[in-house]
């Protein structure tokens, strides 16, 4: 069948059209070639270039600046210092030891931190950076950057270190920073990437712990390019990250600086609170350590001091420490009788100085007694044999009820390591603990802050509080977090009868004022600064019946270790609270006479704003004060001065 000549002309069109379409096609994919090797053979020359001659560009990460740790006014805590230090990368070093042994003849390194440095290396990833050295010298640090060319893989940095510029004040509340173990790796889902960067540092203890993910930060990244034999031959990219947020504490350091000299040598605590609205003004556990010394690398001399001291300086005391509170236990029990309607305000007892139960005798600490005994004298006097008899009445498990009312056997939430929460013992505890019943001698020993009870200073400070405010305050330890406000919880009344609180503040105030007070020498004589507490001596070793007998054996005739507890609570002023203490001195035998004077001096510095003032202390007092105030190592890291407040 022949076409016709429509049918040929429809044809060569389509044909014609098709042609056209995949000429174009072509066209679109030459161009397209044609731009892509423009690219590579013009934009990208020098890169590849670079490659071709066996250069390489890594990407490492770039540790982020961590935040800073201030007190309340913002005086430095915790900051960072430049830091000169040398790192290698087995991948860019080829022959490691070699590299590391002709380092190792430019700057000081023991033959120990050799092998640990080349098993650093050989055991990490090939491309990751490893800390060889830091905290170098200006010369030791130029030494390594003349000598590049013969170091393949090392690199020269300057980064930022750690440093906690006051030294011991703050060691257990803010902590110090380490290496990150496996175990820091195994505690978190997905870790960082930067966490995994050899000796990189992370928070241990203390609020650098607890508060590591605010104040680490996010890392940077950075592309360099590195010849054939590893040397970094420049920088290309850098992206810096974010730097981690400053936290601001509620601690005073000028007020946590005098309370450390104060209690000196002591195996003690202090904690100041704002009765307000719970700001911990101070946090003192003695004695303290550096935490320079664990940034730094600790050595096994330094450590082992610290361990074996039997004064325990690496313990949080303040807050892991629990003590039995001995007699500052005794408002508990006379308000839960009080609350209970077990007593009255006006309910006397009397004390021939003991109390015979079950065949035993409980004794007061007077041994002749103190007669016929009421309430705010049981206080002002600590009478043993008032809360013997009160506590039969009331029971343990109001007494216990009353303790968690008032902050005790409750774990308080901080960021602080190895918080306690003591012990408000009741029958079911008892039961379950120990598979014992409870019995009425039990009840006796908490009645007074014996036994089973078990409080810290911070639980005690928090007790002060509270019944000095007539509300449920908390601690708080941080004010600000990046520059934000922490809002702090308004405290609500206590259930607690106004009428019974104020009967338990006039006992305190009767303790520090009244001429028979517990505490008489402690007192503070300012009309503004009025003082009110209670001391407390809590034994750690039973005494017999035998050496009763024959005389009680002194604190200072025993060995340190088996002398009394010595305990102190208090606040200022009494008739508008601000400030709540607590003092705890180990062994340090009786709370009037070693607790309640450092309670005075540290409650002196917070209401004054610096070192005492004389004019505060009884007159016949002030002589000796002065001497002591001026023997005591205060010192303003910052500026190297000595703050002293007016004497007049």
């Amino acid at each position: 069948m022949r076409r016709t000549q429509k049918d040929s002309e429809d044809s060569h069109r389509k044909i014609t059209r098709r042609g056209l379409m995949m000429g174009g096609a072509m066209t679109a994919m030459v161009a397209a070639l044609g731009v892509r090797m423009r690219y590579l053979q013009v934009d990208q020359a020098e890169e590849f270039r670079l490659l071709a001659e066996e250069n390489r560009i890594n990407i490492r990460l770039i540790p982020p600046m961590r935040g800073q740790i201030q007190d309340r006014n913002g005086k430095l805590i915790a900051g960072n210092e430049q830091n000169y230090r040398v790192v290698i990368t087995r991948e860019d070093a080829g022959d490691v030891e070699l590299v590391m042994k002709r380092l190792a003849q430019l700057i000081p390194m023991t033959a120990e931190e050799l092998e640990d440095t080349i098993a650093d290396v050989k055991r990490n990833s090939s491309f990751v950076p490893v800390l060889v050295k830091d905290r170098l010298s200006w010369e030791d640090f130029s030494k390594v950057a003349l000598n590049a060319p013969a170091l393949p893989g090392v690199l020269p940095e300057v980064g930022l270190s750690r440093i906690y510029p006051r030294d011991t004040d703050f060691a257990h509340v803010a902590g110090y920073v380490g290496p990150v173990s496996e175990k820091d790796l195994a505690e978190q889902e997905t870790p960082d990437p930067v966490l995994r960067l050899p000796k990189f540092q992370i928070g241990k203890v203390g609020v650098e712990r607890f508060k590591e993910s605010v104040l680490r930060g996010n890392a940077g990244t950075k592309r360099i390019e590195v010849n054939a034999v590893g040397r970094v031959m420049r920088e290309l990219e850098r992206n810096e990250g974010e730097p981690g947020a400053d936290i601001r504490l509620t601690i005073d350091a000028d007020l946590q600086n005098f309370a450390q000299a104060r209690l000196g040598e002591e195996s003690a605590a202090v904690v100041v609170m704002d009765v307000r609205n719970g700001d911990l003004l101070c946090c003192v556990s003695s004695p303290s350590f550096d935490p320079n010394l664990f940034v730094r690398g600790i050595s096994h001399g330094d450590y082992a001091a610290l361990t074996e001291n039997d004064h325990r300086p690496l313990a949080n005391k303040t807050v892991s420490g629990a003590y039995p509170p001995g007699s500052t236990f005794k408002m508990v029990t006379a308000l839960a009788a009080l609350e209970a309607g077990s007593i009255g305000l006006g309910h006397s007892v009397r004390c021939p100085g003991y109390l015979e139960f079950g065949g035993r005798r409980f004794h007061c600490w007077s041994r002749g007694g103190h007669g016929n005994t009421s309430l705010t004298r049981s206080i002002s006097e600590s009478c043993d044999v008032y809360y013997y008899d009160i506590a039969q009445r009331v029971g343990i498990d109001r007494i216990a009820e009353m303790g968690r009312k008032l902050g005790l056997g409750i774990r308080h939430d901080l960021p602080m390591s190895a918080i306690t929460e003591g012990n408000m013992p009741t029958r079911d505890w008892k039961q379950s603990r120990h598979g014992q019943d409870w019995r009425i001698g039990d009840t006796i020993n908490a009645s007074i802050g014996q036994g089973y009870v078990l409080a810290s200073p911070l639980q005690l400070a928090v007790m002060t509080a509270r019944i000095a405010a007539g509300t449920d305050v908390a601690p708080r330890l941080l004010r600000m977090v990046d520059g934000r406000e922490q809002p702090a919880p308004v405290p609500a009344p206590l259930d607690i009868a106004a009428e019974h609180l104020r009967a338990m503040r006039t006992g305190m105030y009767d303790v520090m004022n009244a001429d028979r007070g517990t505490a008489r020498s402690s007192r503070i004589v300012e009309p503004t600064m009025v003082f009110a507490g209670k001391t407390g001596t809590s034994q750690v070793r039973n005494i017999t019946a035998a050496e009763r007998a024959r005389g009680v054996i002194s604190n200072d005739q025993l060995p340190w270790n088996r002398r009394d507890h010595a305990l102190f609570v208090g606040y200022a002023p009494y008739d508008a609270p601000r400030y709540a203490i607590s003092v705890v001195v180990e062994h340090g035998g009786g709370g009037s006479s070693a607790a309640a004077p450092i309670g005075r001096d540290v409650i002196l510095a917070a209401l004054s704003g610096g070192v005492p003032p004389l004019s505060a202390y009884p007159a016949a007092q002030r002589a000796r004060i002065e001497s002591m105030l001026n023997e005591l190592s205060l010192r303003d890291p910052a500026t190297g001065e000595v703050p002293r407040a007016d004497r007049a």
